[in-house]
């Protein structure tokens, strides 16, 4: 059994990785190992890596439930809840504030030129997220024919039907549990539980909206970054909550604040019904989290080792991988201006040949756009 904690600690600790985990999962997983097994040694560093092989296993942000799970080891469930809030609460607050700046009003041109830079830089960390997710999934996988398949749906279906991608995603992760059925001569019974998760969205209004943060928080695999052509084509294309500028605004923000990318969500719940909305939004993304945690933390192991889950993901995580990549071209399409194309290209240059970081490279692009809104640039 891990070591204790006091509640005390646990609000203290992952507050600090909350409000300053800028870099996204790898930085958050990095240093909630240093806190937990090298400073505190609440968890050995078998259990951290038995457990961040699980949450990697589940559907929604890793890094988040990562989080969630090791507060639940060292407190408790009531640790669970108070960790896993001090973890997202810094960058909520965060982003949300943002959100006002950027969308809320008529900003000032530079705010503008800033937002229109920073956007126009997504595209390129989008491939640089995919790029580098790939070359664990591809040592993984069992049969790299049906990895590239896998891949290259889920970027056709990112870049050109963002709605039904989650479809895409579990339909693959279901051939290849059907496929590793097959081969061991086993049935594939009741084990495909993520179809459980269902495929039908909400009409309209309020329900509009949780369904898509629902979508985000329980049915997107492989990385934060997955869940952009899931927003996106909800956000912009069929309810018109914000518009693609804004949207890139959106995501920029959500690399560019502490904490899970997945609050990002919460920018276009804060666009949808102003804070009310992002609030909303943030709830229902990041509910489904805490209930794997506290529902099946026990059973974490056995999960781990399920062969039929494992499988499901040899399917799905490659698709989401080609999603990731993919939606480079939707986002890249949705530029307006011929300078955002010129700060695209540096970005691209900067993450993916000089390998700068992510947060650095927004922030640049966004000093770039706003000395270009200030110097009476078009604006989007």
């Amino acid at each position: 059994m891990a070591a204790s904690a006091s509640l005390r600690d646990v609000v203290a600790q992952w507050g600090r990785i909350g409000y300053t985990g800028f870099g996204g999962p790898p930085a958050h997983i990095a240093l909630l190992r240093d806190l937990c097994v090298e400073r505190k040694r609440w968890l050995t560093g078998q259990e951290f890596e038995d457990a961040l092989a699980t949450c990697n296993l589940l559907p929604g942000p890793a890094s988040t439930q990562l989080a969630i799970f090791c507060a639940w080891r060292v407190a408790g469930p009531v640790g669970a809840v108070v960790g896993g809030l001090a973890f997202i609460l810094p960058g909520l607050a965060a982003i949300l504030a943002l959100a006002v700046v950027f969308l809320g009003g008529t900003p000032d041109d530079w705010v503008r030129g800033a937002g229109a830079g920073a956007g126009a830089a997504v595209a390129a960390v989008a491939v640089r997220a995919g790029l580098g997710l790939a070359p664990e999934s591809w040592r993984r996988s069992p049969a790299h024919w049906r990895w590239l398949t896998y891949a290259a749906l889920g970027g056709v279906a990112a870049a050109s039907v963002g709605a039904w991608l989650v479809l895409v995603l579990l339909g693959c992760g279901l051939v290849e549990v059907v496929w590793q059925s097959a081969g061991r001569g086993r049935r594939v019974g009741a084990y495909v539980w993520p179809l459980a998760a269902g495929t039908v969205g909400a009409t309209g209004g309020v329900f509009a909206l949780m369904w898509v943060a629902f979508k985000v928080g329980a049915l997107a695999y492989g990385g934060g970054f997955v869940i952009i052509p899931l927003m996106q084509a909800d956000a912009v294309d069929q309810y018109h909550w914000m518009t693609n500028t804004e949207f890139l605004n959106a995501v920029a923000l959500g690399q560019v604040t502490p904490g899970p990318v997945t609050q990002t969500v919460a920018v276009v719940g804060y666009a949808a019904y102003g804070i009310a909305g992002g609030l909303l939004a943030a709830l229902v993304a990041f509910a489904p989290s805490f209930a794997f945690v506290l529902l099946g933390a026990r059973r974490f192991n056995e999960l781990r080792r399920n062969v039929h889950v494992r499988a499901f993901l040899e399917g799905a995580g490659p698709a989401a991988i080609g999603a990731i990549i993919g939606v480079a071209i939707p986002l890249a399409l949705a530029l307006d201006e011929l300078w955002q194309y010129a700060v695209l290209a540096g970005a691209a240059l900067a993450l993916l040949v000089l390998r700068r970081g992510v947060v650095a490279t927004l922030l640049a692009a966004g000093a770039i756009g706003a000395v270009a809104g200030l110097a009476g640039a078009p604006l989007p």
